[in-house]
């Protein structure tokens, strides 16, 4: 069933190659496969992440994924040391502070790869 398989999730990317260096310099992610269609895999806890070449403005305005870590402020300050620029906010029910937000029983801080898709790193406290 389901509950058994492995989860792919699919990021729509403009260009592949800045992507790839994205994904592998940046977030720091081991490249597993290249697909006949030029998607790249890279394994993410488990399951994978792919590159899907597709047309600008195919990229989603929401969280396309999260990631799930265990010292939420470490990870922040790891990844802009190799130059992710994280996100802040000042809404209404959304405040960041050095780029985190304190969301009941978990924290998060969100950021966009190099094709514009918003990440997120969040942590569990509760």
């Amino acid at each position: 069933m389901l509950t058994d398989a492995t989860i792919t999730t699919m990021l729509p990317v403009t260009d592949s190659e800045r992507a790839g260096h994205f994904y592998a310099d940046a977030l720091g992610l081991e490249q597993t496969g290249k697909g006949e269609d030029g998607t790249l895999f890279f394994a993410a806890g488990g399951g994978a992440i792919g590159l899907r070449p597709m047309p600008a403005g195919a990229q989603s305005e929401n969280t396309a994924l999260s990631f799930e870590v265990g010292d939420l402020p470490a990870e922040v300050r790891a990844l802009e040391e190799r130059g992710v620029r994280f996100q802040d906010f000042e809404l209404e029910g959304l405040r960041t502070v050095g780029h985190i937000a304190e969301l009941g029983t978990e924290r998060a801080a969100w950021f966009n790869d190099s094709e514009g898709n918003v990440l997120c790193l969040h942590e569990v406290t509760g």
